[in-house]
C-alpha cells in the first residue's frame, strides 16, 4: 500500500516537474507577467521534484522525499528588513529566479505562499528602438509627484518603464484627489523656472526619457479656461508638444541609486538661469543640441566640463571624460570632421546615431560655454542600440567603453561595402607575413578614425597538448585587459560549533584557496581550532534553518560574503552514529508550523541510529546543555500561573515571545495559540493558550519531536513520546524540537544560546596581500603562457576535438592611444569579487617597447592622459575620472557634474580601473588617414611625427566582423577572471 502511494506521489511530482519545465522555457513576451521567487526556496523545489542540476544546489533528501519538500513559497529573504520593498542590487539566479505567470499559478496551487506574504509580480518590457530586447523589469523607477499649486509637498511613487504618461496622470489625479471633470496636464520641473510640458500622453516612461528621481507636476485648468502656468510657460522654454526633456541637471536621485553614487547638487560654477535662453536654441530631435545650458557660465573653459548624473550614470560619465580628454578624438569631433565619415547604411553600425550624439556632446563639452552638460540624448541613443545600458542600474564602465568604441567605429567606417574575407591559419609562415595578411584583411573591411587611434595587433599562439598542431593568429584589439597578479586565496568568516556542548560557538577568519573545496576550508579551520578537519561539516544557515549542508567536494566559490556559514564538529568515532540536522520551533496549537515558528540557530547533531525515545530526548538535551536547564522533579512548570484579576484575555491567538526572542517572529502568526504577554510585567502565558489541551497532567517533556522537511515548515510524522519506543534515524532525516511556550520561556536561556567567542584569527590581520602591484607585473602576466581550463577548451582541427591547450598572447603592434583595462572584477554564478589592490602605473614614460615582439616596431613610449576610477564594491559603487586637459596641460578630477583641479601625483589610486595612454612623438592633429604597415610600425614610421605605430581592430566584435578569427582569445585572457592566472 505504501509503495502504491509512493508511486502515485512520484507520478504527481513527475507531472509537476514536466509542467514546470515547460512553463519555464516560455520566452519573454512584452506585457506578460512574471514573478520573482526566492532562489533558496526554488533550489529546494528543484530538489524535491527532481529537476536537472538540483542535486548539486540544495539541501534535504532525495527526489520525492518529504524532507526535501520546500513547503509554502517563502520570499522573505528577497525583502528589506522592514518588509517594505525588495532589496536593492539583487541578482537573477543568485538571489531570485523569474518564473512566468503559468508557473507561478502552478507553484501557488501546489505549495501555497507563506503567511503574510504576497506575490512579487513584474511585467516584461521591451528595450531599444532598433535592437529589440525584452526583459523582466525587476526594479521600477521612482518619481516625485507634486501638484502645481503646492510644489513643496511631493509624493514618491514607483512606475514601470512601460507605463504611459496617461497612466501616471491618472495615478496623480487619484493621489491629489482631483475631480474627474477637471482638465489636467503634466510638466517636468528641472529648476525653479525651467519647465517642460509632457503632452504626448501615449508615450511610455521609456519613450519620454524620464529618469529616477524626476519631479513630475500635474496642473489643473482654471475655471475660466486658462492654465495657471500659461503666462509663464509662453515666456519660458517651448516644447512643440515634444516629450524630449529640457536639458538641465536632474533633481537628487532617490533611494534607488547606489549609496556610493554622488547626488546632484549645485554644480560648480553653474551661473546663468536656463530661462534666459530662448526655446529656439533647442532641437528636440534627440540626436543633437539637447544638452542644454544648465551649466552656462562666463567662467566656463573648454573641456573642463562636468556631466550630470541621470541616475546611476556615473559609469557613463567616467568613460565619456576619458574619451573627451583624448586629444585626437576631441579635435576630430569638435572640428566636425566626423560628419563626412558617418556611415548610416552599415548594418553593423548604429545608423550614425551614436557618432552624431557623441559628436554633439563633445562639441558642447569643449565649447567653453558650460561648466556641465546633461548627456540625455547620448544616453538614450546608447540605450536604443545597447538595451543593457538603457535603464538606470549601475553598469561597468569598461563594458560601455567596449560598446562605444565598436559603435563609433562602425558608425564612422569608411568602408561602405565590406568584402568577404577568408581567414587562414599561419601554416608555418613567418610572423611578419601572417601579421601583414591579417592586418590587410582587416583593413579591407574596417577603416575609421577609431581604428586609426585605438587599434593595435595581438598575436595569439595556441599549442595542442596531444598533437604537433600550433595555431598562430593575429587579431586586432582596441584595449589590453590585464589580469592582476594577486594570490589566489580568500578569507571566509565562519562560526565553529564544537562537539563539546559547553563550548560556545567561536568566530574564525579562515584563509583558504579561492578555487578550493569545502574540504580545504575544513582542513584549514581544523588547524586553527585544533580539531580534526575530517569531522567538520560546512553549512549555510539563514532564517534559522539550513539552506545548504555542503559536502567536502563542493566548491568554496558557492560561499558568498554575505552568507552565514556555520561549521559543525561531528562525532565520527562511532559507526552507529548518524549526523542529523535539528531545528528549534516554538509550539503553537492553533496555527500551522509556518517558517515564523523557527527560532535560534539550528543544530547538526551526532545521534545514535537506533535508540529509544527517552535516549533521543536526553541526547538532545545534553547537546543544548550550555543554554537549556532541566526542570527539577517537583517543578510543575507546565501549569499556568494563577489568573490575575486585571489580566485581559486580549487576542486569544497571539503571544509575546518573551525577552530576547531570537527571531521566532510570532507576531507574523496571528493565529498563534497564546495570549499577548506583557513584557513590562514579565507575565507568562496562561491556560487560555491551551486551546486544544485540558488541564495538563505532568510531567510533560519540554519539547516534542517531529520529522520535518528541510525547510522546517512541513511535518512528515511525529516521533513517539513513549519512553521505550524504538526510534530509527538516518542522515536524510530532519528533526524539529517543538518547544512548549512555557518551557521555552523558563528553561531556554536565549541570551546564553546567542553567546559566542572570537578566535585570535578573527581580530588578526587579513591574509597577507601584496599591497602594491606594478603595471609591469600585470603586463608580464598578460603575455605569459597559460593552460586553458576545461570550460575554455580549444578545438584542435588536427585532433578534431576540444583540448585544454596552452595559450599565449604577445603584443605585435601598439596604437596611438593605448587603453589598459585593469581586471579588478571577477564573478561567476556564486562568487563576486573586486580586487582593491593599488596598481602602480607610470603617469609619464610608460615604455611598452620590451613587450612588443615585432622587431620592426620601434619605440613605444606613452604618457597618461586619463583614468576611469571605480570606488566601492560589486553591484554598485561610484565612478569618477581624472583627465589631463589638452589646452592648459593641467589635471582635473571629474565627479559627475563637479570638476576640480588636481595634480598628477593624485592620479594613481586603488580606484584606477581604465587607463588612457597617449603615445609620444605622435602628431597632435586628429589621426590622419594613412596606410599602417602590417603589423607594422617600422622604426622610421614610429619615429615620424605624423604617423602612429599601428592600429588595431574593434576588440572581440571587430574580430567577428572579419568572418572569424580567434574569437574569445582577443582582448585579454580569453574572458577569464583575474584570479585564474598567477605570476609564475
Amino acid at each position: 500500500m505504501a509503495e502504491l502511494e509512493n508511486d502515485t506521489k512520484n507520478q504527481q511530482l513527475q507531472k509537476l516537474r514536466t509542467e514546470l519545465q515547460k512553463h519555464l522555457e516560455k520566452p519573454l513576451v512584452k506585457g506578460d507577467a512574471w514573478f520573482l521567487v526566492d532562489n533558496h526556496w526554488f533550489k529546494q523545489l528543484k530538489k524535491y521534484v527532481g529537476m536537472e542540476g538540483a542535486m548539486f544546489d540544495s539541501g534535504g533528501g532525495e527526489f520525492g522525499e518529504e524532507s526535501a519538500n520546500p513547503g509554502p513559497v517563502d520570499n522573505k529573504p528577497m525583502f528589506k528588513e522592514d518588509g517594505s520593498d525588495i532589496r536593492e542590487h539583487m541578482i537573477d539566479e543568485l538571489d531570485y529566479v523569474l518564473v512566468p505567470e503559468e508557473a507561478w499559478v502552478l507553484l501557488e496551487d501546489k505549495f501555497g505562499i507563506s503567511e503574510g506574504q504576497e506575490a512579487v509580480k513584474r511585467k516584461v518590457v521591451e528595450h531599444g528602438m532598433f535592437v529589440k530586447h525584452c526583459k523582466v523589469e525587476v526594479y521600477y523607477i521612482e518619481f516625485q509627484l507634486a501638484e502645481n499649486s503646492n510644489l513643496e509637498e511631493t509624493k514618491k511613487k514607483k512606475f514601470s518603464k512601460s507605463d504611459t504618461l496617461e497612466q501616471i496622470q491618472n495615478v496623480m489625479r487619484e493621489e491629489f484627489s482631483i475631480a474627474t471633470e477637471a482638465d489636467t496636464r503634466l510638466w517636468n520641473k528641472y529648476t525653479s523656472n525651467t519647465y517642460e510640458q509632457l503632452s504626448r500622453l501615449d508615450n511610455t516612461v521609456q519613450d519620454a526619457g524620464l529618469f529616477s528621481g524626476q519631479l513630475i507636476i500635474i496642473e489643473i485648468k482654471n475655471e475660466d479656461g486658462t492654465w495657471p502656468r500659461q503666462a509663464r510657460s509662453t515666456g519660458s522654454l517651448g516644447t512643440n508638444g515634444s516629450t524630449s526633456p529640457i536639458p538641465a541637471p536632474p533633481p537628487q536621485p532617490l533611494g534607488g541609486s547606489s549609496s556610493f553614487d554622488k547626488k546632484e547638487g549645485s554644480p560648480v560654477g553653474a551661473g546663468a538661469s536656463t530661462s534666459s535662453v530662448g526655446s529656439s536654441r533647442y532641437n528636440f530631435s534627440g540626436t543633437s543640441a539637447t544638452y542644454g545650458d544648465g551649466g552656462l557660465s562666463d567662467k566656463a573653459q573648454p573641456g573642463i566640463c562636468g556631466l550630470s548624473n541621470l541616475g546611476n550614470t556615473c559609469f557613463m560619465n567616467s568613460i565619456i571624460q576619458g574619451l573627451s580628454n583624448t586629444p585626437e578624438i576631441t579635435e576630430y569631433f569638435d572640428n566636425d570632421n566626423y560628419i563626412e565619415d558617418i556611415n548610416e547604411d552599415n548594418p553593423l553600425g548604429m545608423k550614425g546615431e551614436i557618432a552624431k550624439s557623441f559628436g554633439q556632446l563633445v562639441k558642447d563639452m569643449w565649447s567653453g560655454k558650460f561648466t556641465y552638460v546633461v548627456p540625455r540624448a547620448f544616453k538614450m541613443a546608447v540605450g536604443r542600440f545597447a538595451p543593457q545600458f538603457s535603464g538606470y542600474q549601475q553598469q561597468d564602465s569598461q563594458e560601455l567603453l567596449t560598446f562605444l568604441l565598436d559603435g563609433l567605429h562602425e558608425d564612422l567606417n569608411r568602408v561602405k561595402q565590406k568584402p568577404y574575407v577568408e581567414m587562414t591559419d599561419s601554416d608555418g609562415k613567418a610572423d611578419s607575413e601572417v601579421a601583414m595578411e591579417a592586418w590587410d584583411n582587416y583593413k579591407k573591411r574596417n577603416d575609421s578614425v577609431i581604428l586609426d587611434i585605438f587599434h593595435g595587433l595581438l598575436k595569439s599562439t595556441v599549442v595542442c597538448p596531444e598533437c604537433p598542431k600550433v595555431s598562430v593568429t593575429f587579431d586586432p584589439t582596441c584595449y589590453l585587459s590585464l589580469p592582476l597578479p594577486v594570490k589566489k586565496e580568500r578569507q571566509v568568516e565562519v562560526f565553529l560549533v564544537f562537539l563539546d556542548p559547553l563550548k560556545p560557538p567561536t568566530q574564525f577568519k579562515v584563509t583558504a584557496p579561492k578555487n578550493g573545496s569545502m574540504g580545504d576550508l575544513c582542513i584549514a579551520l581544523g588547524k586553527l581550532a585544533d580539531v580534526p578537519g575530517d569531522n567538520l561539516v560546512v553549512t549555510d544557515v539563514y532564517n534559522h534553518r539550513f539552506h545548504k549542508i555542503y559536502t567536502g567536494e563542493d566548491q568554496l566559490s558557492h560561499i558568498l560574503d554575505r552568507d552565514d556559514i556555520f561549521v559543525y564538529e561531528t562525532d565520527n568515532s562511532d559507526t552507529n552514529n548518524v549526523t542529523v540536522p535539528v531545528y528549534l520551533r516554538e509550539k503553537k496549537n492553533c496555527s500551522s508550523y509556518a517558517p515564523s515558528n523557527l527560532f535560534g540557530q539550528p543544530l547538526l547533531c551526532s545521534l545514535p541510529q537506533s535508540c529509544t525515545s527517552s535516549q533521543l530526548y536526553d541526547a538532545l538535551l545534553q547537546r543544548m546543555a550550555r543554554y537549556v536547564s532541566r526542570p527539577a522533579q517537583e517543578d510543575d512548570w507546565w501549569r499556568p500561573p494563577p489568573k490575575r484579576p486585571d489580566s485581559g484575555n486580549g487576542d486569544d491567538c497571539s503571544m509575546e515571545q518573551g525577552e530576547g526572542s531570537s527571531g521566532g517572529s510570532s507576531e507574523e502568526s496571528p493565529t498563534s495559540e497564546t495570549e499577548p504577554g506583557k513584557a513590562s510585567t514579565g507575565e507568562t502565558p496562561d491556560d487560555d493558550m491551551l486551546s486544544e489541551e485540558e488541564e495538563p497532567v505532568g510531567p510533560l517533556k519540554m519539547f516534542s519531536l517531529h520529522l520535518v522537511n528541510s525547510y522546517g515548515n512541513a511535518q512528515i510524522e511525529p516521533i513517539s513520546e513513549q519512553e521505550e519506543e524504538a526510534i530509527t534515524l538516518s542522515s536524510k532525516n530532519y528533526l524539529s524540537l517543538d518547544w512548549h511556550p512555557r518551557a521555552k520561556l523558563k528553561f531556554f536561556n536565549e541570551k546564553a544560546a546567542e553567546d559566542f567567542s572570537q578566535d585570535d584569527s578573527w581580530h588578526g590581520r587579513t591574509a597577507p596581500k601584496k599591497q602594491v602591484i606594478k603595471l609591469s607585473e600585470c603586463l608580464k602576466l598578460y603575455t605569459s603562457q597559460e593552460k586553458l581550463g576545461a570550460d575554455d577548451a580549444w578545438y584542435c582541427p588536427s585532433c578534431e576535438k576540444h583540448q585544454q591547450a596552452t595559450k599565449k598572447f604577445d603584443l605585435w603592434s601598439l596604437p596611438e592611444v593605448l587603453i589598459i583595462h585593469l581586471k579588478r572584477f571577477s564573478y561567476n554564478r556564486y562568487w563576486r569579487d573586486k580586487i582593491d589592490t593599488l596598481i602602480e602605473f607610470p603617469v609619464k614614460n610608460l615604455d611598452m617597447t620590451e613587450y612588443v615582439i615585432n622587431s620592426s616596431h620601434g619605440q613605444a613610449v606613452y604618457d597618461l592622459i586619463s583614468v576611469s576610477n571605480h570606488y566601492g564594491g560589486m553591484g554598485g559603487g561610484h565612478y569618477t575620472a581624472y583627465g589631463k586637459n589638452k589646452t592648459d596641460g593641467n589635471w582635473y578630477y571629474f565627479d559627475d557634474s563637479s570638476v576640480t583641479q588636481t595634480n598628477e601625483e593624485a592620479v594613481v589610486t586603488k580606484a584606477a580601473y581604465v587607463l588612457f595612454y597617449q603615445r609620444r612623438s605622435s602628431g597632435k592633429s586628429a589621426a590622419p588617414k594613412r596606410v599602417i604597415p602590417s603589423a607594422a610600425g617600422s622604426a622610421e614610421t614610429a619615429e615620424s611625427s605624423s604617423a602612429t605605430t599601428s592600429s588595431v581592430g574593434a576588440g572581440a566584435s571587430a574580430t567577428n566582423h572579419m568572418n572569424g578569427g580567434a574569437a574569445g582569445l582577443t582582448n585579454g585572457v580569453g574572458g577569464d577572471s583575474d584570479e585564474e592566472m598567477e605570476v609564475n
